[in-house]
């Protein structure tokens, strides 16, 4: 029980506020408002919200670009001691990049029945044959995470009649 991390609920409460930080920045640029950290020690090393429309590139989801500037401030591929903060559940492409990087513990806020890769639709984060398993805390300022992407595809749904 000892060698168990302690885990900060107030800790993941002010991570998940610098995620939907990122989302609004998402938001604004039109882009599906989902936003991620990357913390270490305490501290945010890496930021980054969705870009796919600005980027024209469909892996330019928020976790995608906030693992990759970690690894770039971590001067290394492997995010052990890493916990990524996202204002939604990962997809099934984040959460394989996520398993490949090892990151220590993954913080979400929505969940995503349809395509949810950390434990909604599936649970590519904990599956027993992959070689690195994430611890997961799901839920963490979810209306507020859910609120923003339900504003979004309303307001996407109006623009389209």
């Amino acid at each position: 029980m000892a060698d168990e991390p302690i885990i900060d609920l107030q800790s993941d409460h002010y991570f998940m506020g610098e995620a939907l930080r990122q989302a609004a920045k998402a938001y604004s640029a039109e882009e599906v408002p989902v936003g991620a950290v990357v913390v270490r020690e305490g501290r945010v090393i890496a930021r980054a919200f969705n870009q796919v429309e600005l980027l024209k590139d469909a892996t330019a989801h928020a976790e995608m670009l906030a693992l990759t500037q970690a690894e770039v401030a971590m001067g290394d591929w492997r995010l052990t001691d890493c916990t990524l903060y996202v204002t939604k559940e990962p997809c099934p492409m984040c959460a394989g990049a996520i398993v490949h990087v090892r990151l220590a513990r993954v913080v979400f806020g929505a969940s995503d029945p349809k395509a949810g890769a950390a434990g909604s639709a599936l649970n590519l984060l904990q599956f027993p044959t992959l070689n690195h398993r994430c611890d997961i805390t799901a839920g963490v300022r979810e209306p507020e995470c859910r609120a923003l992407l339900q504003t979004f595809f309303a307001e996407q749904r109006k623009a389209a009649q």
